[in-house]
């Protein structure tokens, strides 16, 4: 009998919401491997400026490319974390390209949306945690310019969707989060031994 097609969940929000940190706790808890923003980011930045045209390019062909292989794969799934700007219509196309490769499978592709007080944001992203894990931390008046010039967050645009949850975790732990995500969408455990 042919194993499950791998499964994608997208996990989305602005800049220094937690994704990369939820990410990591639903994936350890579930076993699915994570693709965090900065994976990609980190890389290009070596050797071409933020939000360049060589450099918007690659990040977006070497996500899709790690996506495609992964959904023609035998491993379980991903988790898969993306700053989605709703308002601009090029990253709505970005996420559908990131998903075809696993609806074409028949993979189940899932999208949780991170919302957090903006005060607390500007807090996590001088963090250590987040210091030590990516090269590339926007400084603060990058942040607020990139919340008033971007809709970061559907306010509620996709809640009538299946295959969404919007959590707002201002003041919720990374864990308990992870647990909602997989309770929601029923994500296999690969270590019943975590607690919950």
């Amino acid at each position: 009998m042919d194993a499950s097609p791998p499964l994608l969940l997208v996990i989305v929000g602005p800049p220094a919401v937690g994704k990369a940190t939820v990410g990591d706790e639903v994936a350890r808890r579930t076993g699915l491997k994570l693709f965090h923003n900065h994976h990609t980011i980190d890389l290009v930045l070596n050797f071409f400026p933020f939000g360049s045209p060589p450099f918007r390019r690659l990040v977006g062909e070497f996500r899709r490319r790690v996506l495609e292989e992964i959904a023609a794969s035998d491993l379980p799934g991903v988790v898969f974390t993306y700053v989605w700007a709703f308002n601009d219509e090029a990253d709505a196309q970005a996420v559908e390209s990131y998903s075809a490769p696993f609806k074409a499978r028949g993979g189940p592709v899932m999208f949780v949306e991170l919302e957090c007080a903006q005060d607390e944001r500007l807090r996590r992203n001088e963090t250590e945690l987040r210091r030590r894990r990516k090269s590339f931390i926007a400084p603060k008046q990058q942040l607020l310019e990139l919340d008033t010039q971007y809709r970061l967050n559907s306010r509620g645009a996709l809640d009538d969707r299946e295959d969404y949850v919007r959590i707002d975790n201002t003041n919720v732990s990374a864990a308990d989060v992870a647990e909602r995500i997989i309770e929601t969408f029923s994500l296999p455990r690969v270590d019943q031994g975590i607690p919950g």
